[in-house]
């Protein structure tokens, strides 16, 4: 039995009619499909209503990247400057989803916007336009990367904590990785702790503490690129084994109940 592995939805506008839709990007369809081995079951932005009933159902979470932000009420922060897109729809949603995964040991995956999710689920604060602060990179999509290779292309090096996961499935401290937000951590939530930085100090990577289970964040798009980068691949193949071990242990559960 295959892990259902939960992918979280924004709010987007389709169509002529501007229609309101529960959407994921394929990429993240394709890679639980792929290396991480499980079935992609999309969680819809309909509010912490939904945790309970579906958590227990889960054998792992991704928390997706997006263009929208995490709205500054759930971390005391000023209001985002104008035209910054926003869900908070989706933000009723993972907050309490990210507390009740780790608190039930769930699987966890944050990526970009879902490692934002992750520091201010559990406590923490964001800078809301990294370029914009003193001695600091420009983290948005590079313009000097062709259109194709927006995604895909390295924008800067992580260091990475030695002896601990990420470093040990990179096999090296050091990696190159693509670059496509404008927010990040500021202030880092008591229970996370920092495992990768990019070269002004900006946090790249987390890892929750004293975890029951796999819980990480990374703020790059390892989804773009695991079919050619051998470390991409890694993460979702790490994350899809302790998928695979909840989905097996949950199996036995429910066989004895």
């Amino acid at each position: 039995m295959r892990a259902l592995v939960g992918i979280s939805c924004c709010v987007k506008a389709f169509g002529i009619f501007n229609t309101p839709n529960h959407a994921a990007s394929d990429s993240y369809v394709r890679v639980v499909l792929g290396p991480v081995g499980g079935v992609p079951v999309l969680v819809p932005a309909g509010g912490e209503g939904l945790v309970a009933d579906i958590l227990p159902r889960l054998d792992g979470l991704i928390l997706t990247g997006s263009r929208s932000n995490v709205w500054p009420g759930h971390y005391d922060g000023p209001p985002h400057a104008e035209g910054t897109p926003e869900d908070q729809e989706r933000d009723a949603t993972t907050l309490p989803l990210i507390r009740g995964a780790i608190q039930a040991g769930v699987p966890l995956l944050a990526i970009c916007r879902g490692m934002q999710e992750l520091n201010v689920a559990l406590g923490g604060s964001l800078d809301q336009r990294i370029q914009d602060l003193p001695r600091r990179m420009d983290h948005s999509t590079p313009s000097d990367q062709p259109i194709p290779l927006v995604r895909t292309g390295k924008a800067h090096a992580v260091r990475l904590a030695p002896g601990l996961l990420l470093a040990e499935l990179a096999g090296r401290q050091e990696v190159p990785v693509n670059s496509l937000h404008n927010q990040g951590v500021q202030r880092l939530a008591p229970r996370l702790e920092a495992v990768g930085w990019a070269p002004d100090g900006t946090v790249e990577a987390v890892r929750v503490r004293e975890a029951r289970n796999f819980a990480w964040g990374v703020q790059w798009h390892p989804e773009y690129d695991w079919e050619r980068d051998e470390f991409s691949r890694a993460i979702f193949t790490s994350f899809g084994a302790a998928c695979a071990e909840r989905a097996a242990a949950r199996f036995v559960l429910q066989a004895a109940e």
